[in-house]
């Protein structure tokens, strides 16, 4: 056994909050069940809603440290979401319908000289990841407790904005798994990609404020990568506690 299932994290709405959860069905083909459901379009984006579209259509915390301290809510049975942020009043809406309440709610955290949200976008059956094919990320602790080393003090969890965390034998080991198939669970996963990584790491999630050189940390290792990306190959449950392991 590689390693066992230590958190499960789900963002309903791109980089604008992350969520806990116990268990979850992974799906063959398809991202995390809840996960980017959702994705904020700024007004220069040239995204419609009709596909995929990659991060830079996107409001999001490489370039609104802000937004790094929003935790979210999603109620599956109304399809509610509760954003909360330190700074302001708790908001539960809708995001398919509510667009002019929402847009309210987070123009305090937007800065004035970046491109302002404007529209909330969905893709059918597709959660928003930064990946061009539907994905699902594997942190290991080990690796983030490597980075923790190379700063000198603790670091959230949440910088990553993964899905599934597992505590593997030792760091980076995930990075020896590029396209081999990995058991989680009831779920079998194949490896395709490392998460090269951004400023938006670089912001502490109790406060959306940068405060640690998280990239000149991971520098040290001659690379800007943390995590990896995964496709679903196989459906199954996955929970806490359930093993990692390498096919």
């Amino acid at each position: 056994m590689t390693g066992a299932v230590t958190s499960l994290w789900r963002h309903p709405i791109k980089s604008h909050g992350r969520e806990a959860i116990d268990r979850v069905i992974l799906s063959a083909g398809r991202t995390m069940p809840g996960d980017r459901i959702w994705a904020v379009a700024h007004d220069r984006s040239k995204a419609d809603g009709s596909q995929w579209a990659p991060c830079v259509n996107f409001s999001r915390v490489s370039k609104v440290a802000g937004l790094m301290a929003i935790t979210a809510r999603l109620d599956d049975s109304t399809g509610l979401v509760t954003l909360s942020h330190p700074r302001l009043t708790d908001l539960t809406f809708d995001p398919d319908r509510d667009l002019a309440a929402f847009l309210i709610w987070v123009d305090p955290l937007m800065p004035k000289d970046r491109a302002a949200s404007a529209r909330i976008l969905r893709v059918p059956d597709r959660g928003m990841t930064d990946s061009d094919f539907p994905s699902v990320t594997l942190c290991n602790a080990a690796s983030h407790r490597a980075v923790e080393q190379r700063l000198g003090h603790e670091l959230s969890i949440h910088r990553w904005r993964g899905n599934i965390w597992f505590d593997g034998e030792n760091p980076w080991i995930e990075f020896d798994w590029m396209n081999r198939d990995v058991r989680i669970g009831g779920a079998v996963l194949r490896i395709r990609e490392r998460t090269d990584r951004c400023a938006a790491t670089t912001a502490n999630p109790d406060t959306g404020r940068r405060d640690a050189d998280t990239l000149g940390a991971l520098n040290t290792w001659g690379h800007q990568d943390f995590s990896v990306r995964a496709e679903v190959i196989r459906s199954g449950p996955v929970a806490i506690g359930d093993s990692v392991q390498v096919l």
